[in-house]
């Protein structure tokens, strides 16, 4: 990556990226820093829509409504995954911030001058409804070109079985349009677009930047070890990923169980949106396999820093 230069004769274009946060170190995030990173290395412009984002205030538009924990989005959420029916008050709900964001969406626009779109994650799984269906309808009305980048989806997930949207899933998760080109991270993803929404994909895994190693052990990283909580003689097991079901963490604590060492696992990022169920089995299990285990996503973020203590 970091021999990438833009060919003399590609055009500069201002591209914007939409999606609940763009904040923190949840996979989403990190993959648009990368993306926008090679857009940029590449002569293009990037800004950004989202519920909340770390990234410059000049290039950002912020509505907290986009966010997928805002109240009001988190209570149609809660209610969209109970039953197979859905309250009238619900679809007005619904349909009153779709308007809303819709609306922001036009703006953001405008005020950039955007010429492509690019939906990180918001046409993928329906955590924020009313936001996918407001992306859709710009799309369909604008005929803006869009790349759909899918990171996760509805059936990838069990809680979202039982729903009373299915109709909302089906126009906005992701929507067949003309002018959306979809890329999913893996093939088995590809495979399941394929069968279940009939739509060609482009796989684009991924990546870490193996050009551009991280900086050697400092100052600020000569306690890390001890502020993780490992012992001098303890081996260091990271788990970089959300403490969640498909991430397999059982096959992690079965390999330190099985290589007999003195190791403790270390899982930095939180559950998130998904619960502290998934959390609370990988504690048994860690206990009945006698394999130390530690979560430390409240000392993790995208910046050094320093807590109080």
């Amino acid at each position: 990556m970091k021999n990438m230069e833009g060919p003399s004769d590609l055009h500069s274009h201002r591209i914007g990226f939409v999606g609940t946060r763009f904040d923190g170190t949840d996979g989403v995030s990190l993959e648009t820093r990368k993306w926008a990173e090679v857009l940029k290395r590449l002569g293009q412009e990037v800004f950004y829509f989202a519920g909340i984002s770390d990234q410059p205030e000049e290039i950002s538009f912020v509505v907290p409504e986009a966010h997928f924990m805002h109240k009001d989005v988190k209570e149609i959420a809660d209610i969209s995954y109970r039953s197979h029916t859905r309250p009238p008050e619900m679809t007005r709900r619904i349909h009153e911030l779709r308007s809303y964001l819709k609306d922001r969406l036009y703006e953001f626009i405008k005020k950039f001058d955007i010429e492509l779109l690019i939906a990180e994650n918001s046409l993928s799984i329906p955590m924020h409804i009313p936001l996918g269906l407001a992306l859709t309808e710009v799309i369909v009305e604008t005929g803006m070109p869009v790349i759909g980048h899918h990171h996760d989806f509805a059936w990838e997930r069990k809680r979202f079985l039982v729903n009373c949207i299915g109709d909302y899933i089906e126009m906005a998760f992701p929507p067949r349009l003309p002018n959306i080109q979809h890329v999913v991270i893996n093939s088995l993803a590809a495979t399941e677009m394929g069968k279940r929404r009939g739509i060609n994909v482009t796989v684009i895994p991924n990546v870490m930047d193996f050009d551009n190693p991280p900086a050697p052990p400092d100052d600020y990283t000569a306690s890390l070890r001890a502020d993780l909580g490992l012992g001098p003689e303890e081996h260091f097991f990271l788990q970089p990923t959300r403490p969640l079901q498909r991430k397999g963490i059982e096959y992690a604590l079965e390999l330190i169980r099985r290589l007999e060492t003195n190791t403790q696992l270390v899982i930095s990022h939180a559950g998130g949106d998904e619960g502290d169920e998934y959390v609370e089995h990988v504690r048994t299990l860690a206990k009945l396999m006698d394999v130390r285990v530690n979560f430390v996503a409240d000392i993790i973020k995208t910046e050094r820093g320093t807590t109080k203590d």
